[in-house]
């Protein structure tokens, strides 16, 4: 009766609850009292059944999620090797725990080894078995740090529950029992829930504004902070032993990250382990001070403990006197004697045989992308031509730790027709930079710029080899031009052009209508060997809007001092048109040795005659440099929008031109081999088949059979010349129809139907030529095919023999 009374209580409670939610709802219920008057009354033997089918209730507890989730995988597809051990890799997990027994034995203090975890299917592996050296026909994959970054690539790190253990077994539980004692009932009010709720979140939001103003204290106090961890993680490296393949020295390598390190680094404070396909070796080494003090010699069964004796164990690595000084007597000795063979070599692999694909080898990224979230960074990773404008990769920082504020951004691009290779994009500046491979148009190399408008700022670097005028770079600003030369004949290395206000309104693409006045144009010169170095210039300045030159040449080796020179510019006739006679106050010089023939006015006004065609010719040059980019930021803005990728003829599923060549080939040799079909065509199968079988030919039936068979073909060429001459007049008659149909109504012809008119005509002609160059070229090779039909029945194995009498 106790449980009964439990019940009735609960159903009451239950009621209440039900009544509440139906109150809130705008329901009407009744009251519990007006329920239990309109119920029935219970009995003994109905209160027992109801306290039976109570207790057959039972209540299912959902799971646990877990917190290491797996890609689902059908085991049921795996190969046998996968669900189950063979009695050599059964003995070898007996061998590895009796190791292992005595590793905790002889070293409690230690981790316990990574020996046998569990694969795909739940079966226990030795961790050497699950490695299958395999050879793949990739060249990318032949050296460390291509396949290294293959496999980085490839792999997408996920993180363990328990950073200190590589598997982790979840506790089982009891089932719960049928009958147990039940915990008493939740009577907290719901009010004073929700203002604990209320609570809290006005303490997460105090918190947050408090983490907010504590960022920049806490982000100075980050490098400062140790690791509660430190020293304990366990990770898993690649160990590369020196000695093969010409490797200098041993070094680690991250697999995750590509990286390599070496021995001595300090990040690596200890090695637990190492395997390979072949053995499993344990560091009994004191690491103390990290690895830097390891030595790798895993021959050595006093510094590694291994756990397999086979023949293929390193040696150990002993000195030449070490090798003098073993005693030969010894293993003279030992070779009468017959020792148990005790080694036991690694079983095979259990794995599959490794296949990657051309397709997967080129996608590498799991589904051709891939994102690595760093502090303060992200990288994004594509595979080549999954993106239309050609990026593979993006790396982004940002200024917090939330990653919001975005500092700056470089982005990678690959097969580019452009032949664009980096993006350098400073969100704090607006400073944008462009890295170009050799082979772009216009011979970049790189482009720095905040904006593509013409006129502002902006630095562009040549490749200097790949153009005529030996560019090297040019900078420019809304006032200025410099430009950067080298290897060129006439030995300039520098003109830096200053310009003046316009007097216009500036406009897009203005440079060619309304260019820039030039107010100044410096130029400077490398030494030219030929020439003496005080007649040699070193720099000269036109100074365009004061009409005056100034000349600085080079310094000689034994002198300090550079001879100058500067030259007033007048009109050559003055205003009453009389012309103008050189002037020793027009030519002002300083020579740090003076010559006779300098001093003189005729080669004063040969040389400025000569800079005036020189000014000429620099205002044109600089004038054509500024064409030169508004051309190329043109052509950079084309590129943008088009981002044209280019692809190797050899890519027979990208490259569309090779596909389409491939499948004219292809139909060019379909097409060959029905004329050779044709050609081998039993013509004379329709003829024979009218005689007796197996009746023996005669030289009157010979003759019949191949005049029958010549009357045929004669009648069929007939017959398709007859087709297209009526094909021919069929053609000619409707287009002279169309055309008095055209001459009667083409005074209320409107123009469209003036061209339908037109249309038709053009048409019409063109396939009445047509069939007048197929029924010309019939005519002329009808006779040609009669006569080799003709010498072919002569020389048929069936008829030579009994036509040879007419031949």
């Amino acid at each position: 009766m106790e449980v009964l009374k439990e019940k009735v209580e609960e159903e009451e409670a239950a009621e209440r609850e039900e009544a509440a939610e139906r109150a809130e709802r705008g329901e009407k219920t009744k009251r519990p009292t007006e329920v239990r008057r309109e119920a029935t009354t219970m009995t003994q033997e109905m209160l027992r059944d109801l306290e039976r089918k109570l207790s057959e209730i039972e209540v299912s507890v959902p799971e646990k999620l877990l917190t290491f989730t797996k890609d689902t995988i059908d085991t049921s597809k795996l190969p046998l090797s996968y669900q189950s051990n063979t009695l050599k890799e059964e003995h070898l997990l007996q061998v590895a725990d009796n190791f292992s027994c005595q590793y905790s034995h002889l070293c409690p203090d230690r981790v316990p080894l990574f020996l046998h975890p569990l694969n795909e299917c739940e079966v226990p592996k030795f961790v050497s078995t699950t490695i299958r050296p395999t050879l793949m026909p990739y060249p990318e994959l032949y050296n460390w740090d291509t396949c290294a970054q293959f496999v980085s690539d490839f792999l997408s790190m996920v993180p363990l529950p328990d950073p200190l253990k590589p598997t982790v077994k979840e506790e089982e539980k009891a089932p719960p029992k049928k009958y147990a004692i039940k915990p008493p009932r939740d009577l907290t009010s719901r009010f004073e829930q929700e203002q604990e709720v209320k609570r809290q979140e006005a303490i997460k939001a105090e918190e947050e504004n408090r983490r907010k103003q504590e960022e920049a204290r806490l982000l100075e106090q980050e490098n400062a902070k140790t690791d509660p961890l430190h020293g304990l993680r366990v990770h898993s490296w690649v160990l590369v032993l020196s000695g093969k393949r010409e490797v200098p020295e041993s070094f680690f390598i991250d697999a995750f990250t590509a990286h390599s390190y070496s021995t001595q680094d300090d990040h690596f404070l200890g090695i637990e382990s190492l395997w390979n396909h072949k053995n499993y070796w344990v560091n009994m080494q004191d690491c103390w001070n990290c690895c830097k003090e390891l030595v790798f010699d895993l021959g050595d069964p006093v510094r590694w403990e291994y756990l397999l004796l086979g023949t293929d164990k390193p040696f150990l690595s002993l000195t030449e006197e070490e090798e003098e000084g073993m005693n030969d007597d010894d293993d003279v000795e030992k070779l009468g004697k017959e020792d148990e063979d005790k080694s036991f070599d690694m079983p095979p692999s259990w794995v599959e045989q490794i296949e990657i694909s051309p397709e997967a080898f080129e996608t590498r990224c799991p589904n051709g992308k891939k994102v690595i979230q760093y502090k303060r960074a992200k990288l994004e990773k594509w595979a080549p031509y999954l993106n239309n404008n050609g990026l593979v990769c993006r790396l982004t920082t940002y200024e917090d730790l939330e990653c919001t504020k975005t500092l700056e951004v470089k982005e990678w691009y690959q097969n580019r027709e452009d032949m664009l290779e980096l993006k350098h994009i400073n969100k704090i500046t607006g400073l944008n930079v462009d890295y170009f491979k050799p082979g772009h148009p216009q011979a970049l190399r790189m482009h720095s710029y905040k904006s593509m408008q013409p006129e502002m700022d902006r630095v562009m670097e040549f490749y200097e080899t790949a153009r005529v005028d030996g560019l090297i770079k040019r900078e420019e600003t809304p006032k200025m031009m410099t430009e950067y030369y080298q290897g060129r004949p006439d030995f300039l290395s520098y003109r830096h052009v200053n310009f003046g206000p316009r007097m216009k309104k500036l406009a897009l693409n203005s440079a060619e209508s309304n260019p820039r006045p030039m107010v100044k144009i410096t130029e400077r010169f490398f030494r030219n060997p030929a020439k003496p170095a005080d007649e040699d210039v070193a720099e000269r300045v036109f100074l365009i809007a004061e009409e005056r030159i100034q000349l600085r040449y080079h310094c000689r080796s034994d002198h300090i001092t550079a001879n100058k020179r500067e030259f007033l510019r007048r009109m050559e006739v003055d205003s009453k048109g009389n012309k103008i006679i050189m002037t020793p106050d027009m030519c002002i010089s300083f020579e740090v040795e003076p010559m006779e023939h300098t001093k003189k006015l005729l080669y004063q006004y040969e040389a400025m005659m000569k800079l005036k065609n020189e000014e000429k010719l620099s205002r044109h040059q600089a004038w054509e440099s500024e064409l030169e980019v508004l051309e190329i930021l043109k052509l950079r803005e084309e590129e943008e929008e088009a981002h044209t990728l280019t692809i190797s003829i050899y890519d027979t599923k990208r490259n569309e031109k090779s596909k389409e060549y491939r499948e004219a080939m292809e139909r060019v040799l379909h097409e060959e081999h029905l004329r050779q079909v044709e050609a081998q065509l039993d013509y004379l199968a329709p003829f024979l088949a009218q005689l007796p079988p197996g009746e023996k030919l005669t030289r009157w039936q010979a003759v019949r059979l191949k005049d029958e068979c010549l009357n045929d073909f004669k009648q069929r060429l007939i017959d398709k010349a007859n087709l297209i001459q009526a094909r021919f007049e069929k053609e000619t008659q409707e287009l002279q129809k169309k055309q008095q149909w055209y001459q009667e109504n083409q005074v209320t012809l409107t123009p469209e139907d003036e061209d339908l008119y037109l249309s038709y005509c053009s048409q019409a002609m063109f396939r009445i030529r047509i069939l007048e160059q197929r029924l010309s070229r019939h005519k002329e090779l009808a006779p040609l095919k009669y006569l080799a039909l003709e010498e072919k029945l002569y020389k048929d194995p069936r008829l030579v023999e009994l036509l040879k009498v007419f031949v």
